[in-house]
């Protein structure tokens, strides 16, 4: 029994250059599903345009986001862009939300104005200023991602609508992606004014049972497998997909858990019955007292 030392030697066992099925949303890792790929070239248009307010709505684990990560190595690439992506949007009223914005922007304030002391019009006019320098006198795009957007507040969300409010005859000054799941879409739902300037909006659904084994088979391609053999049959990407309802995040962590299974067995070739025994060793551990548990 080989007891590899390191990450890579343990996935070096089976012929991997990288780990194959790591949750990070890892760009080099994005597979384009026809959704993925639908919503990210809607997604670079709307942008490039200057469009101003685009969502993506999503289930947990369907490849938000991982698409969003994929949108930020795109912009990356040009040198017109300037963006700023919020991870966690739990804002405390207003003010500290335009206050993350002048800070993440780098935006200048006047001298006499301190960013702790400054009221929300002082905030308001200075991303003013700078929305229209960078657009205007410099024709840059700026654009802010956030994602987790259903923790979004009606607070928040006004005054993303009232950002909006910034913009030329021709296009909007600041551009906003948001990415949340279904229940950011019951916030906005109500909220004419708001979903009435939404230009792009897209929901993201799971993977049918052909895209799961395209999703596994280009992992671990991309993984830079070296084995000659299959390393999942098809009635194993039957079950994977049975177990799984298509869900990006939950296929990836299902075949993350069978492939080290099959190290530790020293098993090659993953079949119905060895995903049914892993997904079984899962549910017996989820069913155990939390004081036999062992870490």
């Amino acid at each position: 029994m080989i007891k590899p030392k390191t990450t890579l030697g343990y996935y070096s066992v089976v012929g991997f250059e990288r780990e194959p099925f790591s949750t990070s949303p890892d760009p080099d890792f994005f597979y384009h599903t026809r959704e993925h790929d639908l919503a990210l070239t809607n997604l670079l248009i709307e942008l490039r345009l200057r469009r101003g307010l685009s969502v993506i709505f999503g289930d947990v684990g369907t490849g938000k986001t991982t698409l969003s990560r994929k949108l930020l190595h795109e912009l990356n690439k040009r040198g017109d862009m300037i963006f700023h992506m919020i991870l966690n949007p739990a804002f405390n009223g207003e003010d500290q939300f335009l206050a993350s914005l002048v800070r993440n922007f780098n935006i200048d304030l006047p001298d006499d104005i301190d960013l702790k002391n400054s009221d929300i019009m002082e905030l308001r006019d200075a991303i003013e200023k700078f929305l229209i320098q960078k657009t205007l006198e410099e024709n840059r795009t700026i654009i802010l991602l956030i994602d987790e957007a259903q923790k979004l507040d009606l607070a928040t969300l006004e005054t993303l609508r009232l950002l909006l409010n910034f913009e030329t005859n021709e296009h909007k000054l600041i551009q906003l992606v948001l990415l949340g799941q279904l229940e950011l879409y019951s916030k906005v739902v109500h909220m004419s004014n708001f979903i009435d300037r939404i230009s792009f909006k897209f929901t993201l659904n799971p993977l049918d049972v052909k895209e799961t084994e395209e999703l596994i088979d280009f992992r671990i391609s991309k993984a830079g497998y070296r084995g000659g053999k299959k390393l999942f049959l098809d009635e194993a990407i039957s079950e994977i997909y049975n177990h799984t309802k298509g869900y990006p995040r939950k296929i990836i962590m299902l075949c993350h858990k069978i492939l080290k299974e099959m190290v530790s067995q020293d098993v090659a070739i993953a079949d119905r019955a060895f995903v049914e025994e892993v997904v079984s060793k899962e549910r017996q551990w989820r069913m155990m007292p939390l004081e036999m548990v062992k870490v």
